[in-house]
């Protein structure tokens, strides 16, 4: 395994954190396979997904991304979504946004049964200012869960939303000031 994720277990929670700060966490193509195979061993149990110092994570690289080919593009977004499906169908995912969650990473958060945000926590779909879109399912979970104009106002304008905003609309569950614990917590009383 990489040095781009760092993993805990206080059994029966498994706590997976991004821990690449420097470059904002991004959700490398070996970041995303790692996560695959990480949670295809631990499927059953609870996992909390978190970052390091201000990030939660960036979303996908975009070095990665301004080299992807029309030839290669299907399968750069089926990588993504089959990752999150994945998290998806788990019974408890937690993800405790300690920060920025821009991009693929809310796309990951989305896919979580539950998000826990920090007071100073920021999210947004900036792709309308890269000229992408996001492939990896939070064009269809965005609007499931904050309804179609807030999503619509996210992805066309890139606008970011911060943690009490994210509350209001119903993008997250909660804020803490200790995201992870608050997760940890949260995943432990389902789990009775």
């Amino acid at each position: 395994m990489s040095d781009k994720l760092e993993l805990s277990e206080s059994d029966p929670i498994l706590t997976i954190r991004f821990a690449s700060p420097e470059t904002r966490n991004p959700l490398s193509v070996v970041v995303l396979h790692e996560l695959d195979e990480i949670i295809s061993s631990f499927a059953g149990r609870g996992i909390v997904f978190t970052g390091s110092e201000e990030v939660f994570a960036s979303g996908a690289n975009l070095r990665e991304i301004a080299a992807v080919t029309p030839e290669d593009a299907t399968e750069f977004a089926l990588r993504g979504q089959g990752l999150f499906a994945k998290i998806a169908e788990l019974p408890l995912t937690a993800a405790a946004i300690n920060g920025f969650c821009f991009g693929g990473a809310l796309d990951l958060a989305l896919s979580c049964k539950f998000r826990i945000a920090s007071p100073n926590a920021v999210f947004s779909h900036p792709g309308a200012n890269l000229g992408i879109m996001t492939g990896w399912g939070g064009t269809q979970r965005l609007p499931r869960l904050i309804g179609e104009a807030n999503a619509l106002e996210m992805f066309f304008l890139a606008r970011r939303v911060s943690a009490e905003e994210a509350l209001r609309i119903g993008l997250i569950d909660a804020v803490a000031d200790d995201p992870l614990d608050a997760s940890l917590r949260k995943i432990r009383e389902e789990l009775i």
